[in-house]
């Protein structure tokens, strides 16, 4: 069994020295792409399991299985201050990595052509760590799970993802047809690809295997047939099968990467009118139970990309709605980084002036499900938080200037009612991590 595992990770570091992965060019850069951004930055896990948030400043992340550097430049975007650490098992992947970084101006990073398993060699352990698009490589998932959690700080989180068998099964069966044709016993190459390439076109279109896998838009991309069709080491799991390894490794989940496009009672027609089981039955499943459910139903997501870190090492906190009045005037409000640039602020200040509705979830869409607008009016409340965090009894003060008559009865707003309504904002943005809300001891 060693053997064959070190047979095949011989072949993954060949097939990866031969085609680093991702191909961006060295100039590409993920700046502007506040989605890629969001799931790169550490306050949003970190948020999402303490409620509390994280400066990136000094912090030290690692991307393993850096490949050709592209994430690596992502999580140093998202994080300005944090050190970032790559590993990758191919040693020309390293050199782009190196290659990318140095060309973006980003000094407080280096680079490593080490395993997963080989980490403790380096003597560093990390507040942060990124292994996207990797563990489902690995011959032996639970003890790279182990290697990772060996180098993270007590506090750290790991992001990580596998392949959903039932989202990709049929790219499984794909590969088990080329394997038949022995394309895959060595590493593919040019003539792989051709081949490959000639077989998917020849065949029918109607024909289930062509029209679930086949992408006219990308027949010329070498790396379309690499990290699909001729994918070394490729396995898929389910929901189960990640829990299980999680607990076989002594990891505790934290949350799904894209958690609010696991929402299983999106699934249904009328949400808040449920099959009369199904409202009694399911808010009392476990997480998982309720994760593998929506995997059943609907296998859309490529990833089962998670967050993890040791157990119990969560902070305590008060959840929102348990709030009371004293908690909310003791609270800082944060914007998300991810919003906090130049041109949100002008757009917002464009809806202020001319009293349209301000679509936050156009600058930041990955933590929603439909499109989130809020008034020009609380819009004008927020503003504020462009240039740093605000107490809640600051944006109180100003809502009172921007709303003081109540438009119904037309008589001055109270100071309690002002601040209801400004709770009553910040809360739904808050579910949606548009807002950070830090409580003050």
């Amino acid at each position: 069994m060693e053997e064959q595992n070190s047979e095949l990770l011989e072949k993954i570091r060949h097939q990866f020295d031969t085609g680093p992965y991702p191909r961006h060019p060295i100039e590409a850069s993920p700046q502007g792409n506040n989605n890629f951004l969001f799931i790169h930055n550490i306050v949003t896990p970190f948020y999402l399991r303490n409620k509390s948030v994280v400066n990136p400043q000094g912090k030290v992340i690692l991307d393993a299985g850096c490949g050709s550097g592209y994430k690596a430049l992502a999580l140093a975007a998202a994080n300005p201050g944090a050190k970032i650490v790559g590993i990758d098992l191919s040693e020309e992947s390293v050199k782009l990595a190196r290659k990318r970084l140095a060309h973006h101006g980003i000094e407080n990073s280096e680079f490593h052509c080490l395993s997963i398993e080989e980490l403790p060699k380096l003597g560093q352990t990390f507040d942060y760590i990124n292994c996207d698009d990797v563990l489902y490589l690995l011959p032996d998932l639970v003890l790279g799970l182990q290697s990772l959690k060996l180098v993270l700080k007590p506090q750290g989180i790991i992001r990580g993802n596998l392949h959903s068998l039932f989202q990709r099964g049929v790219y499984y069966r794909a590969q088990d047809v080329f394997k038949m044709m022995g394309l895959m016993e060595s590493n593919p190459g040019d003539i792989e690809i051709a081949i490959v390439q000639e077989v998917m076109k020849s065949l029918k279109d109607d024909i289930y295997l062509k029209q679930t896998t086949w992408k006219t838009s990308r027949e010329n991309d070498p790396e379309f047939y690499l990290a699909n069709y001729l994918l070394q080491g490729d396995k898929g799991y389910t929901i189960p099968e990640l829990f299980a390894s999680l607990s076989a490794a002594n990891l505790e989940f934290i949350n799904m990467v894209n958690w609010r496009h696991w929402e299983l009672t999106e699934l249904f027609q009328s949400p808040d009118d449920l099959p009369t089981f199904l409202a009694m039955s399911l808010p009392g499943l476990e997480i998982e139970d309720q994760l593998h459910l929506f995997e059943l139903l609907q296998p859309i997501h490529r990833l089962l990309d998670f967050w993890c870190g040791h157990p119990n090492a969560a902070e305590p906190f008060l959840p929102v709605e348990e709030w009371t009045e004293s908690d909310w005037h003791t609270t800082r409000v944060h914007l998300h980084p991810q919003l906090k640039s130049a041109q949100v602020k002008e757009n917002l200040i464009d809806c202020i002036g001319y009293q349209r509705p301000f679509e936050v979830s156009r600058y930041l869409s990955a933590p929603t499900v439909m499109p989130l607008k809020v008034g020009s009016g609380i819009a004008s409340c927020l503003l504020p938080l462009w240039e740093g965090p605000q107490s809640v009894s600051s944006l109180v003060e100003r809502w009172l200037k921007i709303r003081p008559l109540d438009p119904v009865t037309l008589e001055p707003v109270s100071q309690n009612q002002a601040f209801q309504e400004v709770v009553g904002f910040l809360s739904n943005l808050e579910v949606f991590l548009y807002v950070l809300l830090e409580r003050l001891a």
